[in-house]
């Protein structure tokens, strides 16, 4: 068997089924070799577009994306999305084409392996013929069980020899998730006993865990409220002490809470310095606790008081038993916690903690960046995001995914718009790139073909990117683009425009980005007040056999509330 027929059989064993790429001459056999086995192919307009499509993918699939590219140029204009991968433990696999051992003068000779160690990425290689089909089995269960992003190198001289076909293989079984500590269990129950208002954030530990159900019953037992990272919005929806995401995108009822609490939990969540602005959301006395599979992420962007190793789910669920055993020890001091009851299906002792009845109507009315006033900035020419992203909340199915990319725009679409779960929500910010935003919800709108895919973008990323709307319109692919164009890259020009530096190298004359998706075959509407989206209600109860951009004239007087607060923050 030819190597590549032997790396495609491995990896379709294994369970790969969709594969991004653009091909070139090194890549071009194992690409059809896969087709060939099954897998469904998806040919980007750039590689960088191919990784950020995988991706997306595989964050709502939990499965290794897969790529391929081109040796050389092919792998480099990937790196800026495979890093991104890289930095979110994305479990993805990279196959990148190679020169020959010997072709030590080859322009397309790179140092794979010190490119990939340098990005966070595991380096890997096809070392010879007779060990291709081990070599890909082997990285292709780090991707998955180790959830890393491997870049397999294939060199063109190990493609060209001949091996003997790979034994059958089969889908590596689930990864048994880490056990908790127990001496920190033990300590993290008595923490939370002692607690009078815990608050338990939620991040992408939590999320890959799938540990809602376990926090859920942890925090009923203690009165604990329940916030996400961004990168795990969603994951506490319809919750009644849901109080969405914490950081700078958390809405005032939510900083109000979070600050107000005596014992902040992060589970598998960094707790890095935009979950917790800065520290900001850490009340004068709180204890911190954090809870993570890795004893390395312990303590890594702030101190805490406790760390405990562990899945979280695995996690909170003990936590949960050695309350219920620890018995009226539950309960904290006299008058730390009023109302306390005791659950007859399960034993556990419950407290209010946090929670009351005047609290949960509070919440209900007011913890959505909706429910917050404001002064429309609007004029007769350009919307106010925030008009322009409830009016759209309104009117765009419930049943959603919304992609994010990076800019001044992106607190508008993660608060203004509602994702059903934690799968309606793809957060490309690990590495904080401009750019990656369109392909990452086209990887969301193949993964979850029974929602509808909105990207979120500025005006900077959506023609960064722009070259993916072919890829979206030969799809067919029924998805939502939204282009808040301000004309600028607003993050610069809000954060040395008030110190009078010049702006001219990020202001832009204007574009006609509805007219650009037009050529591109896109359906598309330049959205300047609120009835304009009277159009994309007409999409919407159409055939959507393509997708359709809204350019949307956005006016941009100040800097954002979430940057203002990180740039006080630095």
């Amino acid at each position: 068997m030819r190597v590549p027929d032997a790396v495609a059989s491995v990896l379709a064993g294994l369970g790969a089924d969709t594969v991004f790429g653009l091909v070139g001459s090194g890549n071009f056999h194992v690409t059809n070799a896969l087709i060939a086995r099954g897998a469904r192919f998806i040919a980007a307009r750039h590689e960088c577009g191919a990784a950020s499509m995988a991706d997306g993918w595989a964050r709502l699939t939990g499965r290794p994306g897969i790529v391929t590219v081109h040796q050389g140029p092919g792998l480099t204009n990937a790196i800026t999305a495979i890093t991104e991968a890289a930095k979110s433990r994305t479990p993805m696999l990279v196959l990148s084409a190679d020169v020959a051992a010997g072709a030590v003068r080859s322009n397309f000779r790179i140092d794979m392996a010190g490119l990939a160690q340098a990005i966070g990425a595991v380096p890997a290689r096809l070392h010879s013929p007779g060990f291709a089909a081990d070599d890909t089995a082997r990285a292709y269960r780090t991707a998955a069980e180790d959830r890393r992003t491997v870049i397999l190198a294939l060199p063109l001289d190990v493609q060209a020899g001949e091996c003997e076909g790979p034994p059958a293989t089969q889908p590596p079984p689930a990864v048994a998730p880490a056990p908790p500590d127990h001496d920190g269990v033990a300590r993290l129950a008595a923490a939370i006993g002692r607690a009078r208002r815990p608050v338990f954030i939620a991040g992408r530990g939590a999320r890959v865990s799938g540990a809602r159900r376990a926090l859920e019953r942890l925090a009923d037992a203690c009165g604990a409220l329940l916030a996400t990272s961004a990168a795990a919005k969603g994951l506490f929806r319809g919750n009644p002490w849901d109080l969405d995401i914490s950081g700078g995108f958390a809405s005032p009822l939510a900083a109000e809470l979070i600050r107000g609490a005596d014992l902040v939990v992060g589970w598998g969540c960094s707790l890095n310095t935009w979950t917790l602005r800065h520290g900001r959301l850490i009340g004068e006395g709180a204890t911190v606790a954090q809870v993570d599979t890795d004893p390395a992420a312990l303590g890594m962007h702030r101190p805490v008081d406790l760390g405990v190793t562990g899945d979280a789910a695995l996690t909170a669920d003990a936590v949960t038993e050695a309350l219920a055993g620890a018995g009226a020890d539950l309960a904290p001091e006299a008058g730390a916690v009023t109302g306390a009851r005791t659950g007859a299906a399960t034993g556990i002792r419950h407290g209010t903690g946090y929670r009351s009845e005047e609290l949960r109507q509070r919440i209900a009315r007011g913890i959505r960046w909706r429910d917050v006033p404001y002064d429309d900035d609007s004029t007769a020419s350009r919307i106010d995001p925030r008009t322009l992203t409830a009016a759209l909340d309104d009117l765009l199915p419930a049943e959603r995914v919304v992609a994010v990319d990076s800019g001044n725009f992106m607190g508008y679409p993660s608060m203004y718009l509602s994702v059903p779960d934690e799968n309606g929500f793809t957060f490309t910010q690990a590495y904080q790139s401009v750019g990656l935003g369109l392909a990452s919800a086209i990887g969301s709108a193949i993964a979850r073909p029974d929602r509808l895919a909105v990207a979120a973008l500025g005006d900077g990323g959506a023609l960064m990117g722009i070259s993916e709307l072919e890829t979206a319109v030969r799809l067919a692919l029924p998805m939502v683009i939204v282009v808040y164009d301000d004309e600028a890259y607003g993050a610069e020009v809000h954060h040395f425009g008030p110190d009078g530096h010049p702006l001219d190298t990020v202001r832009f004359p204007p574009a006609d980005i509805a007219g650009i998706a037009r050529g591109f075959g896109c359906a598309a509407l330049t959205v300047r007040r609120r009835e304009d989206l009277a159009g994309a209600g007409d999409w919407l109860d159409g055939p959507r056999d393509r997708p359709l951009l809204i350019d949307a004239k956005v006016t941009s007087t100040a800097g954002a509330w979430w940057l203002e607060e990180a740039f006080r923050g630095h």
